[in-house]
């Protein structure tokens, strides 16, 4: 980023350009491997196939800002969607079926989408009553009989020279988000914000042409869409795609397609931890390492994974609203940290005021992408809205060290405020982890009379440990400030986690109050 503006895009970036470029120096090469349909297709049938997308697109007149919503799991067939629209360029929105599915009618009515294709067996159908646009089943690659999108394009051309039909400012993708505590949002990314993203992600995570990257995130949001499928594509590596993360499959996955970088997230590495495997990192010599993100990941976690597996960890931060920020590889992580901004992002920690604050100090998290961005939402009735402009605060807090790395220390809905003490209830969770025989931990403020708010931990422990309440209270008192040792801990058989595989503080909350 130059003067606090979004870099100008050139001719050879962009996702028809990689495509290309991909077809014509390696078409063989195998682009994604789709686990559990068993199917690969090359960097150049990708490039065929996207191809024919666009062929399908133009001869429905679909032009530049045009929408066309996908409402399917990770596939082949999906990610070719994707990747079809983004090089004819059209907008892609992608709609997560397992999150989004109670919000569904909103959701298409706000999208107004000109052609809406869906997974055939998840329930779908009747939504093609309440939404306009033409509606169509996927079908399956590689297939050309039967009924679905890809049957009807199977006899387009696979090639054209065709220049995609947008600019830079037009809209690439709009995607939602999990709406776990509220209505899902759109977020709105153009092509030059989604392309300006790629090559630095791809930097930051040491994505190189011989890497195979697996991963089992959903691929509706953009974290996955950016890290495990732009990235690649922009240096012609290897996708090897799941559909759900499996305990039990996890390592043979890893072993038997010989990945080089492999996905995780805090929950992931917790029942990896709490359920070993007899293997190790010698086991797995391709493996560079695992990343983490969606949350940040708990010390204890960490430090027992590694000492266990033998495999190291390296975390990464983004938000909806600007993709990824920061992040790192198995040769340039911290312990503890998520690794340094990109190239494209200037991240300052800032006070309640919007002063910078130096290294070392901790404050919100914010986010500037060029003084002429604006954040933008779709709003429930279609209209496209400015949140903000320039500069964005994640809700995150966090600080900077003296060399440029970020960590994370909670989330701004998160911090409990005791007797006008913020305390953030990560540090406490990092706590209550280091005592043996503590599998899970979160930690969540409750209404309390006298100081506002008051803190409880909740505490999953570890088949045959047996501490008691007192022992917990204690352990934090040795280690810990009064004011954060908890008043209250609940032991609990399991904890709460969204579907991105973050602790649910607002459900504990809500059982804290209803005495569940």
């Amino acid at each position: 980023m130059k003067d606090g503006k979004l870099p100008e895009i050139c001719a050879e970036e962009g996702f028809l350009a990689w495509l290309s470029a991909n077809n014509r120096n390696t078409p063989e090469k195998i682009f994604i491997h789709s686990i559990d349909q068993d199917k690969l297709i090359s960097h150049g049938a990708m490039f065929r196939l996207s191809r024919q997308i666009g062929h399908d697109l133009a001869a429905r007149g679909l032009k530049a800002n045009d929408r066309v919503a996908l409402l399917a799991g990770n596939s082949i067939e999906h990610l070719a969607v994707y990747f079809g629209v983004l090089a004819y360029g059209a907008t892609i929105c992608t709609i997560n079926v397992e999150m989004n599915r109670a919000h569904f009618s909103e959701i298409l009515r706000a999208v107004d989408a000109r052609l809406v294709l869906y997974e055939a067996g998840l329930g779908l159908e009747c939504l093609a009553e309440q939404s306009g646009g033409e509606w169509l089943t996927l079908g399956e690659w590689g297939k050309s009989e039967g009924d679905g999108f890809f049957a009807g394009i199977a006899g387009l051309p696979g090639h054209s020279d065709a220049p995609p039909v947008n600019v830079s400012s037009d809209i690439a993708s709009i995607f939602y988000t999990s709406g776990t505590e509220s209505t899902p949002k759109g977020i709105v990314c153009t092509y030059r914000e989604l392309i300006a993203n790629v090559a630095p992600t791809a930097a930051a995570f040491g994505i190189k042409a011989d890497d195979r990257l697996l991963d089992f995130r959903s691929f509706n949001w953009i974290s996955a869409q950016v890290l495990s499928a732009l990235a690649p594509l922009s240096v012609g590596a290897t996708l090897l795609l799941a559909r759900k993360f499996s305990r039990s499959r996890y390592f043979d996955w890893l072993a038997g397609h010989r990945a080089t970088i492999a996905a995780g997230n805090p929950t992931t590495i917790n029942m990896l931890n709490n359920r070993p495997h007899a293997i190790t990192g010698e086991d797995l010599p391709h493996l560079r390492y695992i990343f983490s993100s969606s949350a940040p990941l708990l010390r204890q976690d960490w430090e027992d994974f590694e000492a266990r597996y033998r495999i190291p960890i390296a975390q990464g931060f983004g938000a909806s609203e600007v993709n990824w920020i920061a992040g790192c590889d198995e040769n340039s992580r911290r312990f503890g940290s998520v690794g340094r901004p990109l190239a494209n992002q200037i991240v300052r920690i800032v006070d309640r005021d919007g002063r910078s604050l130096p290294a070392g100090e901790t404050g919100a998290v914010e986010v500037e992408r060029g003084r002429d961005a604006a954040y933008r939402y779709l709003s429930a009735d279609g209209t496209l809205l400015t949140h903000a402009r320039g500069r964005l605060q994640t809700g995150d807090f966090g600080y900077l060290d003296e060399d440029g790395y970020l960590y994370l220390t909670g989330r701004n809905k998160e911090i409990i405020i005791r007797g006008g003490i913020n305390i953030s209830p990560g540090e406490i969770d990092n706590v209550l982890m280091q005592l043996p025989g503590v599998a899970e931990a979160a930690t969540i403020g409750v209404p309390d009379d006298i100081h506002g708010e008051a803190v409880v931990a909740c505490v999953v422990l570890k088949p045959g440990a047996e501490h008691s309440a007192p022992d917990i209270v204690n352990f934090c008192r040795a280690k810990l400030a009064d004011a954060k040792v908890p008043r209250q801990v609940i032991f609990m058989i399991t904890l709460p986690k969204t579907t991105r595989g973050k602790i649910d503080r607002r459900a504990l909350l809500e059982a804290w109050k209803t005495g569940a």
